[in-house]
């Protein structure tokens, strides 16, 4: 057996553990990526390489903060505050939450960004609405997504200018509306499928909880420096959140043992364990013994779904902004070439659809940081197996929806 194929056998082990175990996958994922490691060859330390110390410090940094806002209860506020807004509709607010996801992105940031502002909060309003952290993360990651490709947005720049590069120039809008109409649809599908009108009996909202307290409105003060310093000076996400934190630790705002103790170090560990052996298997080659074989089964007439297949089963572990479109986006003339025909429009909004899709995986860093809010270790355990599987199957979806309507859209 090659390197290549061992690490892609590693990988399926974890996948099933975590789909039919209570073990925390990331515990599993680190020994199996050193004895994938040790059977390629590679020393401990190119092993250790693989650890997504970027990863860690945003997960913590993120989770740091958000967790000394709940400890002296500024979420709990904000999220009855929020949820006001519904005026006890409360199958409203999933489609709230998606919209200010949505909105956050849209005008500069980027999903990565608007999922770290927002889900904290989110799912303090889904839990006092009733709604599943399930649906929850698939309203934040879902609403982020579908603006992300905005023209505004830096990715979308960054899809843009890759597809000038190929010759595909000038169709920012549609670029940006494929994408946000395939996560609308896929939002409301989840919405349809997972909302539960009886799960609102439940909710016990107290109609007023008076004003904030000194140290919550510290606490939120220093929350909303630090999304302006993310969202308009562009200050990298987990680095300045731990600043934020130490603020609210100095300013004697939050307790800090409790806030330590509040962060889901069971989910870190399990989120940064498999991205760990994601990162192994890619540099054994799994991956490109995997995608190898699927781009031989495309045809001119199935090449839309085939590629968004491919860039989604990629992106459910890779970075959609920083790997999967920079390289796929200038291959496409070339691509279609080889295959012999196809529609040069529809594969590069096939490949934008398709690799976005996915990206409400715990693999990625959206479905990470949805994880991430989660401090109970069950419950975070049951919502990673759950974004698992449903990004895995949207890498299907994805196929779907672009064999089907990609190229009808690529011809309006």
């Amino acid at each position: 057996m090659s390197p290549a194929t061992a690490s892609v056998v590693a990988l399926l082990i974890a996948i099933v553990v975590s789909c039919t175990s209570r073990i925390n996958v990331g515990l599993l994922a680190i020994p199996l990526a050193w004895a994938v490691g040790v059977y390629g060859g590679r020393p401990a330390d190119a092993v250790l390489g693989g650890f997504p110390s970027a990863l860690f410090v945003t997960l913590a940094g993120v989770t740091a903060l958000f967790s000394l806002s709940e400890a002296n209860g500024s979420i709990a506020g904000l999220a009855h505050r929020m949820l006001a807004v519904a005026r006890g509709r409360h199958y409203l607010v999933a489609p709230i939450i998606f919209s200010i996801a949505c909105l956050v992105a849209t005008i500069g940031p980027g999903a990565i960004v608007s999922v770290a502002i927002v889900a904290p909060v989110a799912m303090a309003i889904g839990r006092r609405a009733g709604l599943s952290p399930f649906l929850t993360s698939l309203m934040v990651a879902n609403g982020a997504n579908a603006g992300n490709l905005s023209p505004l947005s830096a990715v979308g720049i960054i899809a843009n200018t890759r597809m000038a590069a190929a010759g595909l120039g000038g169709h920012e809008w549609k670029v940006f509306a494929a994408n946000f109409l395939a996560h609308v649809a896929v939002g409301a599908a989840a919405f349809m499928l997972l909302y539960r009108r009886h799960e609102r009996a439940s909710v016990d909202l107290p109609h007023d909880e008076g004003p904030f307290t000194s140290a919550q409105g510290i606490t939120i003060a220093v929350v909303a420096m630090w999304v302006v310093g993310v969202v308009v000076f562009a200050l990298p996400i987990g680095l300045s959140a731990f600043a934020a934190a130490a603020a609210v630790i100095v300013l004697r705002a939050a307790d800090e043992p409790t806030a330590i103790k509040r962060m889901p170090w069971s989910a870190i560990v399990m989120v940064c364990g498999m991205t760990m052996l994601v990162t192994l298997v890619e540099k054994s080659g799994g991956m490109d013994v995997f995608t190898a074989l699927l781009a031989k089964l495309a045809r001119p007439s199935t090449l839309n779904g085939v590629i968004a297949f491919v860039t989604g089963v990629i992106s459910t572990y890779s970075s959609t902004s920083a790997v999967v479109l920079p390289t796929f986006l200038p291959t496409v003339p070339g691509l279609v070439q080889r295959v012999g025909g196809g529609d040069p429009l529809a594969v590069a909004l096939s490949i934008n659809v398709g690799a976005s899709l996915v990206d409400v995986s715990p693999l990625s860093t959206l479905g990470a940081l949805c994880v991430a809010t989660i401090p109970e270790p069950d419950i975070s355990r049951d919502l990673f197996r759950q974004l698992l599987v449903w990004g895995l199957s949207m890498s299907l979806v994805g196929a779907l929806l672009c064999q089907l309507l990609a190229g009808l859209f690529a011809r309006l």
